[in-house]
């Protein structure tokens, strides 16, 4: 599972952390309490959240924004394969422009596909931020955590 294998990443590089499942996962994740996450969070660990919401036609996405404002984040940081959002897809459209900053509501009237629509809905009722940025370029998790300027913001102006 992908929150294991950030957990191993997270932990070789000396940050302290917790995985939470919504699933039982009791030899490797605890269950997912809200109180327990932020009990872990006030002791400065970095809890990662496993296997969606536990119910069937919630994306990951939708889970990270829920997850997020259940353990009142101050932000969503979305990890993806493209270092932010764009306006077409750069794999297949090489004259895709990104974007540096968006609102919730430019994602959704532009149909921008970053993230589905309940996640950025979800984010925008609650003006939750998401900054969108590309996991597989080497440093950009820790860059993001200490909330320097990379991919795309997403918020409510």
């Amino acid at each position: 599972m992908n929150c294991l294998a950030l957990q191993d990443f997270c932990e070789k590089a000396g940050v302290e952390t917790r995985v939470q499942t919504a699933i039982t996962m009791g030899q490797v994740a605890e269950p997912y309490i809200p109180r327990k996450a932020m009990r872990h969070l006030s002791k400065g660990r970095v809890v990662i959240f496993g296997a969606g919401l536990g119910q069937p036609y919630f994306s990951t996405d939708t889970t990270a924004a829920q997850r997020a404002l259940e353990v009142g984040a101050e932000v969503v940081l979305m990890a993806k394969g493209v270092d932010g959002v764009y306006d077409h897809d750069p794999r297949t459209n090489p004259n895709a422009k990104r974007y540096d900053r968006l609102t919730h509501d430019d994602v959704l009237t532009q149909n921008l596909k970053v993230a589905d629509a309940t996640a950025i809905s979800l984010c925008r009722d609650n003006e939750l931020p998401l900054v969108v940025f590309n996991l597989l370029v080497e440093g950009n998790i820790a860059r993001a955590v200490r909330g320097e300027t990379i991919g795309t913001l997403v918020s409510a102006y």
